[in-house]
């Protein structure tokens, strides 16, 4: 299994890069779009997180500048009807806070924006995965994940996320609305008072 490789930026190729080894051989590794890996220019020297699929029509990797990326991809795949390149495009359509945020939220349209992503299948990574990620704790600081506001079927939390996409939509960064939202501490409202509320928090 290759864990990672270490080398010089040999070229960029239509949905990836190659990478030269010391030993002179070029590994083709598949990067999903907005990745920081492309900030890279030819000639740098890098270390690629690398993930080995084989199939009967052959073997690819799949590359990721960070083990945190990685791992997310294993877990995306294990969601019926994700294969890798799938779990690519989802990676590829927002940053990871954003993304893990979206599925702790049960934002379903936001998932189902990605490249080859439907509404069934953005539904069914949510229900796969919304306990997993919900497990650790979002900073409201920066809007890294976390279960601190984690949906939990309930009216509130349905209310919370209401709130949330409404002031994403007015325009507001995911952490920002989460942060505001997260901060109001009365449960049981409606989404209209929670963003009332979060309104305020915001000024």
């Amino acid at each position: 299994m290759i864990r990672y490789i270490k080398g010089t930026l040999a070229m960029q190729v239509e949905n990836g890069i190659v990478v030269e080894t010391g030993s002179g051989v070029g590994f083709e590794i598949f990067v999903h779009q907005g990745s920081p890996i492309y900030k890279h220019s030819e000639g740098d020297e890098i270390q690629v997180f690398t993930e080995m699929i084989v199939r009967e029509d052959g073997m690819s990797l799949y590359g990721f500048h960070n083990r945190e990326s990685l791992e997310f991809f294993k877990l995306l795949t294990t969601v019926s009807g994700i294969g890798p390149k799938g779990a690519m495009g989802i990676l590829g359509s927002m940053p990871l806070s954003e993304l893990k945020l979206a599925i702790a939220m049960g934002d379903v349209k936001s998932i189902s924006k990605a490249q080859g992503v439907g509404k069934k299948t953005a539904e069914r990574l949510v229900v796969e995965l919304k306990d997993k990620v919900g497990q650790a704790d979002i900073d409201t600081d920066t809007g890294e994940i976390a279960g601190s506001m984690a949906s939990d079927g309930s009216a509130s939390g349905d209310a919370r996320s209401e709130a949330i996409a409404a002031l994403i939509s007015l325009g507001y960064a995911r952490s920002e609305a989460f942060k505001a939202v997260s901060s109001v501490g009365d449960e049981g409202l409606t989404s209209e008072e929670y963003i009332k509320k979060a309104l305020k928090n915001l000024f």
